[in-house]
Parts: structure tokens; sequence; C-alpha cells
């Protein structure tokens, strides 16, 4: 899915205000589940108009044929294309069929056996457009909600994870900018010159450094939840300088200096301000925050970064 630029910027105002910037991207995910629900739907009323029958076998003809990409093959079967490669340790698209059709018929026949025991129960789901409506009997409204719940998860997935990569680039560049860093004093990447639009830059891990007299120190940002072991490990791992974070436990707090890692936790009192102090300790020459100015500052820097 696109992430835009305007959903980029509303989660970095947070995160320069010590907010909580999820329900940005909450949002985000929210717009486009429902936009691929009303899709799905028409995808049905559609097949409808050509099957003039919805049926177990209809479902299975209309979204499980080889012709339509894997991934949606994939998806209607209840599977993502993650769970296939850990499997199979391949998404070749016969592999991902093969899966798909087994995991379908193994879903369909617990949908059976829930319906079976629980027979007083009885759902019909219409899905109408305009003159044309489609009704869905129980066994199948349970496949198009099951079909949904999977696609929103990977939604998540992938919004949670393309956010954070297009943040961590215009965040680091933005509080250079307002702690007015000279432009030898940080890099997007090592091995070229210096790149100042997020689009132009790497989207892997590791992408930014501070400069102190030639060497490069490494820093990570995470735009983890409080505590995250998995994040903290990697930060680690990668011997990273000087970690961000959106939110520290005590513990990782302890952990970092324990390693003489320098660290941030935008969401905490002082919350990014303490990048000043991380510069002081690292003797990288900055100037003052413009306190009275920060708002307008900081607009500046993201019309200009983003």
């Amino acid at each position: 899915m696109t992430i835009t630029n305007d959903i980029i910027k509303a989660v970095l105002r947070k995160l320069f205000r010590g907010e909580d910037y999820r329900i940005e991207i909450v949002n985000c995910l929210n717009d486009e589940f429902l936009r691929v629900a009303i899709s799905f739907f028409k995808d049905v009323i559609n097949a409808k108009l050509e099957n003039q029958a919805i049926n177990e076998d209809w479902y299975k003809k209309a979204f499980l044929d080889d012709t339509q990409p894997k991934e949606d093959i994939a998806l209607v079967a209840g599977l993502n294309m993650k769970t296939i490669h850990d499997m199979r340790n391949t998404t070749r698209k016969e592999i991902v069929i093969e899966e798909s059709l087994k995991h379908y018929e193994s879903l369909l026949e617990t949908i059976r056996q829930l319906t079976n025991r629980d027979d007083e129960m009885d759902i019909t789901l219409t899905v109408k457009l305009k003159d044309v409506s489609v009704d869905l009997n129980l066994n199948e409204s349970l496949l198009v909600i099951n079909t949904l719940a999977v696609k929103r998860s990977a939604l998540r997935g992938g919004v949670w994870s393309s956010v954070g990569k297009r943040a961590e680039t215009p965040l680091m560049l933005a509080l250079c900018d307002l702690y007015s860093l000279r432009e030898e004093s940080y890099e997007t990447k090592p091995s070229l010159a210096k790149k100042k639009k997020p689009s132009a830059a790497p989207e892997r891990e590791g992408d930014f450094y501070l400069v102190k007299d030639g060497k490069r120190l490494k820093c990570e940002v995470k735009l983890m939840g409080k505590g995250n072991p998995e994040s903290m490990d990697a930060v680690i791992a990668r011997d990273a300088q000087i970690f961000i974070a959106d939110k520290l436990s005590d513990s990782n707090k302890r952990q970092l200096d324990a390693k003489e890692i320098q660290w941030v936790e935008l969401r905490s009192k002082t919350g990014f301000r303490r990048f000043k102090t991380v510069l002081d300790n690292l003797g990288i020459p900055c100037e003052p925050l413009d306190e009275e100015g920060l708002e307008a500052n900081l607009e500046k820097a993201l019309k200009k970064l983003i």
C-alpha cells in the first residue's frame, strides 16, 4: 500500500510533540482495509453476474484460479505469502497454489464442522450493488470474513513496517536541522554523498550516521513499543552508537547505558530534546534549540525534507 507524504509528516509531528503517533497509522490502515473490502465485495457481485450462483465451488473457481496473482490466491485461501515461505522456503506460484488449495480445503472442512455443531446459527450476508444482490450462506460468509481478516493482518504488518522505514531518515534529518548541525556532521549513507530527500535515501536499516572527526557513528531509529526486546537486540547486534526510540523502559535505558550507546526516548518528558545531550556527549557541534520558533522551524524542515 502507498504511504503518503502527509501520513509521514503527521507521524513526525506527533513524534516531535511527544505524542502517540499510532492513531495516524491505524487511520491509514482502516482506510486501506475498507477500500480492499469494498473491492472484494464488488468482485463477488461481478462473479454473480457471470456464474448465477454463489457456492463453495464457485468461490474456489472464481478466486483460486491459477490465472489470478499468487498473492490473491493465497489470500482468499486464508494464507499470506510469509506463511507459505516459512513452510516451503519459496513463494513460487506453483507452490503458492498447491499450499493454498490444501489450506482452502482444510479451512472449508473446519467451517463445515463448526456450522454442523451449531446448527441453530444461521447467517445470510447480502451484498448489493445497484440492482444486483448476492446472498451468501453461513459457510460462504465465514469464508469471506476469514479472507478479509487475513488481508487486514497482512496490511497491518506492511503499513507499520513501511511507516517506520519512511520516517527514519526524515526524522534524523529534522533533528539535525533543528539543532543546526553542520553538513559534515551527518551522513545518510556512508558510501555516497549526502542526500536530503527521504525518497532518495535507501530504505534498509542503518542508513543514518552522525560524524565526529571523520568517524561515522551509526544511528538506529526504532518506533518501538516500550520494552520491545527484539528491537533492543537488533540495535546491539548492529553495533549502533546512537539509538532513537519512541518509548524505552527503564531496563532498556540501563542496558543502553551499560553498552555506552547514546539514546533518545521521543515519548518522554524531555522527548527529542535529549538529542542535544547526545550531541554534547559525542562532542558534535550544534546550536541551542529555538523553542519560540520550534513549530515554525519544524514545519520548514518537514516541507524541505518531504
